[in-house]
């Protein structure tokens, strides 16, 4: 017979017990993510097979188009994990139920090459990454009690630190498997450690608290005109980081396609285009204490450092790093081959972005949160990433003539993004003077 759950965070001092298992999975789950995604635009544009085994590549817009729609999906569908996990099944037994899910996507990929398996296989991938989104995040949260509550800001930055070692390893690994192995063994990698990361969060259901579900009355009975005006409060918030998120994410797809137009030999080793992604990761992992431990609390002793202040600083560092990409795009444009080693330092301006912007967010996001709401504040949250990548893939299907050109082609389509951006920087400036914090 099988133990009880624990239903309430036990009052301790130290970090929860949990904890580790909650970081396992996710270092697991990113590789399995970000190794899967950083091959997609690639796979699309060079390996895609069509029903008569004959090759069918997208074109270059074609693949972004369906690369930001993928992502855009995999940050819907938190909406609907959240339901379930704070309305009927709980965060534990919702993320069990869609990691499996999602360990079925990685089989799809790895089974078929054709525009069929690839749309079945981003499916339940967008749902199994997505559903599970916002109850890891919470279910994090959930393990501290008020006596150790003075830790989670630096646990959640451990927790990012998991996602991007996983994503790191990941980002080195399976580009260089693509290429020298096949779609096949490219996809089926991420899905094994897949896998794993669901075995691990098994392993720790003793050690988790398990917050129950509150049930459909709960959430019914939270989004009183208090809950409303939270989530109406955030929602602003959310949407000028959608814009953010709609640049961030092109890491992925316009990055990786500028990339193969550079010099690709960096300190006398070669570099895969879609390699060049693992600097992100890395440079989060280097970032991410540097901010936390050195950076913030030195500005802490000249000028109040708030959320909303570190987000806005990092839409604009966004802003300047298409301003860079743009420069290098003008260079490829009039023929010349820079080295790929200026996009390291695009990376450095992006990601340091992306630790005032997405790992504030996520902090942010659970204190603003009425209890009843966490997952589904969070779900809301990663809905800014999905607008963001809706907008992105609108744009570039939008962009994409019918004889294959493009009406934002070479440079101007990095200038678009930067001035947009920078744009939406200064009016978040404004709008968040006018934002007052509340602590559920």
């Amino acid at each position: 017979m099988s133990r009880p759950y624990r239903t309430e965070p036990l009052p301790i001092p130290g970090p929860p017990p949990g904890i580790p298992y909650i970081v396992g999975n996710e270092a697991a789950e990113r590789f399995s993510y970000y190794g899967m995604r950083a091959v997609l635009v690639v796979f699309m544009t060079q390996y895609l097979m069509g029903t008569d085994g004959q090759p069918a590549p997208m074109g270059e817009d074609e693949a972004k188009g369906w690369f930001h729609l993928f992502v855009s999906a995999a940050y819907f569908t938190p909406l609907l994990g959240a339901l379930l996990a704070d309305g009927w099944l709980g965060k534990y037994r919702t993320i069990i139920a869609l990691s499996l899910v999602y360990c079925l996507g990685h089989l799809a990929l790895a089974l078929d090459d054709t525009r069929a398996g690839l749309l079945l296989g981003q499916s339940l991938i967008a749902l199994g990454a997505g559903g599970i989104k916002p109850c890891v995040s919470a279910h994090l949260g959930d393990q501290f009690a008020d006596t150790n509550r003075h830790r989670m800001g630096r646990i959640y930055s451990w927790f990012y630190f998991a996602i991007n070692l996983g994503a790191f390893a990941s980002m080195l690994v399976t580009p260089w498997l693509l290429q020298h192995h096949g779609p096949q063994v490219a996809f089926a990698v991420p899905g094994l450690l897949m896998l794993v990361a669901t075995l691990i969060f098994w392993a720790g259901r003793y050690r988790f608290t398990h917050i129950p579900a509150g049930g459909a009355r709960r959430i019914k009975a939270s989004l009183d005109r208090a809950g409303l005006r939270d989530l109406g409060h955030l929602g602003v918030i959310y949407a000028f980081v959608a814009v953010f998120w709609a640049l961030f994410d092109q890491t992925g797809s316009s990055w990786v396609l500028q990339a193969r137009n550079m010099e690709q030999a960096l300190w006398g080793i070669e570099v895969l285009p879609s390699q060049i992604q693992a600097a992100n990761p890395l440079l989060i992992m280097v970032l991410t204490p540097a901010f936390y431990y050195g950076l913030y609390p030195w500005l802490e002793t000249r000028v109040r450092v708030t959320p909303l202040r570190k987000i806005g600083a990092g839409m604009f560092l966004a802003g300047l790093a298409f301003v860079l990409a743009a420069w290098l795009q003008q260079r490829i444009d009039a023929g010349g081959k820079p080295s790929i080693a200026w996009q390291l330092l695009d990376y450095l301006i992006l990601t340091s972005a992306e630790v005032m912007v997405s790992i504030t967010c996520l902090e942010f996001s659970y204190a603003q949160a009425p209890k009843a709401m966490k997952s589904l504040v969070m779900a809301c949250f990663m809905m800014s990433v999905a607008l963001g990548n809706l907008f992105t893939g609108a744009v570039n299907f939008f962009i994409h003539n019918p004889d294959g050109s493009s009406k934002l082609a070479g440079a101007a389509y990095f200038w678009f993004f930067a001035g947009l951006m920078l744009g939406t920087a200064c009016l978040f400036a404004l709008a968040g003077r006018h934002y007052r914090e509340h602590t559920a």
